[in-house]
């Protein structure tokens, strides 16, 4: 759509056409302008900052929305408004640097020699970092370890997760993608992004945002708040294969099946139309294999057992974070099994425990049994230690059990020994065996 450089106010004040086909269910036919302009406003409303945000951030950030409602009125601005919040990403981790070390921080020359440095805005600790002082590090971590700082948006990306301000295996590659997209906008050619493109990016960096000032969100794409997990019933028909899922306050109030089915009890994510787990129907009890993390409480039984088992226990729903879970993952006889929680691996008997684990970091277990096997089959470019560039993972420690153990609880897992029964469903027994051979 081609358009004058010279319009009239009215011509100003016209609902661009091309807006009006994004419509709450996708591309269609074109809304009403003032449902366009009402769904566009909804949109905005749910993206709030936390309130400890910095106000020059929130500035910024309130500059993107305002660029995003006249989107309504000029197409184009939707573009701007997704390449700015690229931007913007930068600008708020340094906003959060400045805030984390409240205008004093101590840094290290070429030489090795210490300096203070006291600041009030990033700007003016920058400017006295590189000009100044000549700073080429900084301390990071709980450990304080001296660690490479130019200051640019690649080194504030690895601070922020050196801190604990940035989570999430699969956000590492992300936020990859989001430094490599940032310098593209800065240094790219024309481009046209669609309300869509450009609300995604606004939501995103608002997940960002907030994670940096302490606050997940509740039901976030990239960085979420701890999910629900409910008490959930998983029965299996062993002769026809069937496996069924439900929340186990609803068994007692079930109609009697003909099938004789085994139960067991979890604390799972599931919660139909809203978020359930994709996996339940292959949970294992000694073995991670339900996307987010599945705690056993009782079975296997009959569902006369299950009832009573949950009437007089009367478990409650619980939450769970499953952003950098660790989990340990077993190579012995060039085979390689099922990842498993550390606590469940502490209770293996000795026959059990040969070969050489390792203790990963991951988002959940998929990404740790590929990985794990893409480093056994001599893969290029995954790393054996540390944090992989290809894979979503980071490796902190291999070994036996009990090193791999050491290093899990080093990283703050409870490692007490928890015995479950070894039961799975029959579906798991099909689509997730324990073990895989290794690639030739």
């Amino acid at each position: 759509m081609t358009t004058s450089n010279n319009q009239t106010l009215a011509q100003l004040q016209t609902v661009d056409p091309r807006v009006l086909h994004f419509t709450p269910l996708g591309l269609g036919g074109a809304m009403q302008p003032e449902d366009a302009a009402d769904y566009h406003q909804r949109l905005l409303a749910s993206l709030v900052l936390s309130d400890d945000v910095a106000q020059t951030t929130r500035q910024k950030f309130e500059q993107l929305c305002a660029g995003y409602r006249q989107g309504l009125l000029c197409y184009e601005l939707f573009t701007l408004v997704a390449d700015a919040a690229r931007l913007t990403m930068e600008h708020a981790l340094r906003d959060r640097f400045a805030a984390h070390y409240d205008g004093t921080i101590t840094v290290q020359d070429k030489n090795g020699d210490e300096h203070q440095i006291v600041y009030t805005t990033y700007s003016d600790f920058y400017d006295q970092y590189k000009k100044e002082v000549r700073g080429t590090k900084i301390g990071m971590g709980s450990s304080g370890a001296w660690i490479g700082f130019s200051g640019m948006l690649e080194d504030l990306l690895r601070w922020a997760r050196r801190e604990g301000l940035l989570r999430g295996q699969r956000n590492r590659h992300i936020e990859r993608a989001k430094r490599d997209l940032r310098n593209l906008t800065a240094h790219g050619t024309y481009h046209l992004l669609d309300p869509f493109e450009a609300y995604r990016t606004l939501s995103d960096l608002t997940e960002l945002i907030n994670h940096l000032w302490g606050q997940p969100t509740l039901g976030g794409r990239l960085h979420p708040a701890p999910i629900t997990r409910d008490v959930v019933a998983i029965r299996w028909n062993n002769t026809t294969g069937s496996v069924r899922v439900g929340h186990a306050a609803q068994l007692a109030h079930e109609r009697e099946d003909n099938e004789e089915y085994v139960y067991i009890l979890v604390r799972a994510v599931f919660y139909p139309s809203e978020l359930e787990d994709p996996h339940l129907m292959e949970y294992d009890a000694r073995h991670a294999t339900t996307q987010f993390p599945s705690q056993y409480l009782w079975g296997p039984g009959t569902r006369a057992e299950a009832v009573a088992w949950f009437e007089r226990e009367a478990p409650e729903p619980d939450t769970c974070d499953y952003l950098d879970q660790i989990l340990v993952i077993r190579v012995h006889d060039g085979r390689i099994h099922l990842p498993m929680y550390p606590a469940i691996a502490a209770s293996l008997p000795t026959e059990e425990q040969h070969g050489t684990w390792h203790a990963v970091r991951a988002d959940g277990p998929y990404e740790v049994f590929a990985h794990t096997r893409a480093v056994a089959a001599a893969e290029q470019g995954h790393a054996l230690g540390g944090e992989c560039a290809q894979c979503p993972v980071h490796t902190i420690a291999s070994g036996d059990l009990t090193q791999v153990l050491q290093a899990a609880q080093t990283a703050g897992v409870d490692i007490t020994a928890m015995q479950v029964p070894d039961v799975r469903t029959v579906f798991a027994d099909v689509v997730a065996p324990r073990s895989a051979a290794i690639p030739s």
